[in-house]
């Protein structure tokens, strides 16, 4: 063996150990680390899943609230309203007829405040109701109905003075229950409200009673 050849025996076999090391490395299965990665993965659904409830229980919540705000209005909060609203609708109806029907012209402008007035009135009362929940009537009361019919038929001052007499009987009755409704109502919102449309309603019987004379 020559000089050159001894010398690279050593080499040689240095690197065929560091290729039969590198090779067992690479035949050997490498850890398994991605296992704890998988864990959240596997985690992930659940947690969404545990977020779903909470969003329905929210939901949930959220239409209680709604319902258990239009309980909060008494019986006799709700009567009142709905009464009221009818009341209103009807002066507004005959109103419109008045200012149309009507031959004196004093009759004619107390119609058309008559329209004004509880038309702002029930546009409040519809507000009240919507925000609480309570459910308004759209049509009249049975005897508004057989009154409106009956002006239908009537013409000129005959019109006038069937006209000017019910509103005066009608102002009567509708003063008497908001005055009822000021010191009965529980609701604030309500009371509120009958507090600040009786003076108006005073204010109509007044003027019903002196117009009533000039539509004779």
């Amino acid at each position: 063996m020559s000089h050159a050849t001894y010398q690279s025996a050593p080499m040689l076999g240095a690197i065929m150990l560091i290729a039969v090391a590198a090779s067992a490395s690479a035949q050997t299965p490498a850890p398994a680390t991605n296992a704890p990665s998988q864990r959240p993965a596997a985690t992930a659904p659940s947690a969404n899943q545990s977020a779903q409830p909470a969003n329905s229980a929210t939901a949930t919540t959220g239409k209680a609230s709604g319902n258990a705000k239009a309980g909060t209005v008494p019986a006799g909060d709700r009567k009142f309203m709905q009464e009221a609203a009818q009341g209103g609708m009807a002066e507004v109806q005959e109103g419109q007829m008045a200012a149309q029907k009507a031959n004196d012209p004093e009759v004619k402008k107390f119609a058309e405040k008559m329209v004004a007035d509880h038309s702002k009135a029930n546009d409040k009362l519809k507000q009240i109701a919507s925000d609480k929940g309570v459910t308004l009537p759209t049509d009249l009361p049975a005897s508004a109905q057989r009154e409106n019919a009956k002006l239908s038929k009537l013409s000129g001052a005959a019109f006038d003075r069937e006209y000017m007499k019910h509103q005066v009987s009608d102002h009567k009755k509708v003063v008497s229950e908001f005055k009822s409704a000021t010191k009965k109502t529980r609701d604030p919102d309500v009371k509120q409200f009958a507090e600040q449309t009786l003076p108006v309603i005073e204010e109509h019987l007044q003027m019903a009673r002196n117009t009533t004379p000039k539509a004779k």
